[in-house]
């Protein structure tokens, strides 16, 4: 039980976002006016999907 346990912790920090996301996605959502994606509590593939979703639009935005 004690070793699931720590496991089990270990699968939810894996979870968690990086400090490289939670500054890229900072940054991302200032940068496109969009301070509603940024949220310090978001999981590694959500925060990676906000990025992505951020960076497409971002240059979307450049393109015209």
């Amino acid at each position: 039980m004690r070793l699931e346990g720590k496991y089990d912790a270990r699968i939810q920090l894996a979870e968690q976002m990086t400090r490289a996301q939670v500054l890229r996605l900072r940054r991302l959502s200032e940068e496109a006016y969009q301070p509603s994606q940024y949220a310090r509590d978001l999981s590694f593939t959500e925060a990676a999907r906000r990025i992505q979703a951020l960076e497409a639009e971002i240059e979307l935005a450049n393109s015209f």
